[in-house]
């Protein structure tokens, strides 16, 4: 069946749906990873959004049941240049078609996504419609402007219970903003005995657990759209070391008195390369991210990390107090684990300020 994408500039794509046949809308942006596509599915930072892939054949080792990043996935569709339907690999279950269906998440294959990638590249991240080939191009233009995109995608992929991932090691509450499972795995893997608790706990309920240290989880949208996150990590700062990923990062340097900003089309893709600014070391890492900190002016903070292709943020720390936090993800999945050693470093911090009694 023909389906068309609209946005809200005026372009119209047309190719094949798959998929569910919801008229879908939702930013769309580009990842430019050349696997992964499962985990990229199922990562909650990508509520709201239509995913499109750059690389151009998608779904040939298809969908298993060990590599999803969350239960449900909130992507609002894909879209790619070449849909693989009959995948080859040994642990599919499902081909991309067929999870999409059971998911209700539409898709929309054989378009110039090389084309698509160079409009959101000179225009920014633009709102998007799948619709049927018999709608009008200009209601759908019409409708996506009078459009407003949700701002609480927060709360939509956050859990809404604490709840236990026990171990014998240390005590980390992790603050669910949209965790990735890869976060909760590298803590097991660490036997931390960690306790994710939802997006609007606050500083004194996290205290009344004892942890050890306390993990910002990533997750989507503004970060100026969560200010009962940064109330809460106002309230723990110089408490118990602290380690934030990606939104969390953001949120720690708001709590700060930094500034963030949209970007223009934001960082997504498996090898972005990072610059370790005290070793001058390079690690090539996962990102997925459409805010950075803008400004650390007048704040307590300092800047641990640059992104090497145009100089933004990608680390901080603060500069009396254990807490620091990264853009990008150690944890990949998908994408090179040249960061994964920021785990053990956060351990070393909360061992650290238990010799010394910092905290």
């Amino acid at each position: 069946m023909k389906r068309h994408l609209v946005l809200e500039n005026g372009e119209i794509f047309e190719g094949t749906a798959f998929g569910s046949l919801e008229n879908s809308i939702g930013e769309v942006v580009f990842n430019t990873g050349m696997t992964g596509y499962q985990e990229i599915l199922s990562d909650p930072s990508y509520c709201g959004q239509i995913v499109t892939f750059t690389y151009p054949l998608i779904g040939n080792y298809g969908i298993n049941r060990d590599d999803f990043e969350t239960i449900t996935p909130f992507v609002k569709g894909l879209i790619v240049k070449e849909l693989c339907q009959l995948p080859s690999n040994f642990r599919s279950a499902y081909t991309l078609d067929e999870y999409l269906k059971l998911k209700n998440i539409p898709g929309l294959a054989g378009i110039d996504t090389r084309k698509l990638t160079r409009l959101i590249r000179q225009h920014g991240a633009l709102k998007g419609m799948f619709t049927g080939v018999d709608e009008n191009p200009e209601d759908v233009v019409k409708k996506l402007k009078e459009t407003v995109l949700p701002t609480d995608q927060v709360s939509q992929v956050s859990t809404s219970k604490a709840y236990p991932s026990p171990g014998r090691g240390k005590r980390i509450v992790l603050a669910d903003f949209g965790m990735k499972h890869g976060i909760l795995r590298e803590l097991n893997k660490r036997n931390c005995d960690v306790i994710v608790v939802p997006y609007n706990t606050t500083a004194d309920e996290i205290l009344q657990l004892k942890p050890d240290g306390i993990m910002l989880s990533n997750g989507p949208g503004d970060p100026e759209d969560v200010p009962e996150a940064v109330e809460m990590i106002q309230g723990i700062l110089g408490k118990v070391p602290m380690f934030g990923i990606c939104l969390g990062h953001q949120l720690f340097a708001l709590a700060c008195g930094a500034t963030t900003e949209k970007m223009k089309f934001g960082h997504r893709g498996s090898n972005h390369p990072v610059k370790e600014l005290s070793t001058g070391k390079v690690a090539l890492t996962a990102q997925n991210h459409g805010y950075t900190v803008s400004s650390i002016e007048n704040t307590p903070l300092e800047i641990t990390h640059t992104a090497l292709n145009d100089g933004t943020i990608e680390g901080l720390k603060h500069k009396e107090l254990p807490a620091f936090t990264v853009q990008y993800h150690p944890e990949a999945s998908p994408g090179p684990e040249d960061a994964n050693h920021l785990f053990d470093q956060f351990i070393e911090m909360i061992e650290t300020t238990e010799k010394e009694g910092v905290v």
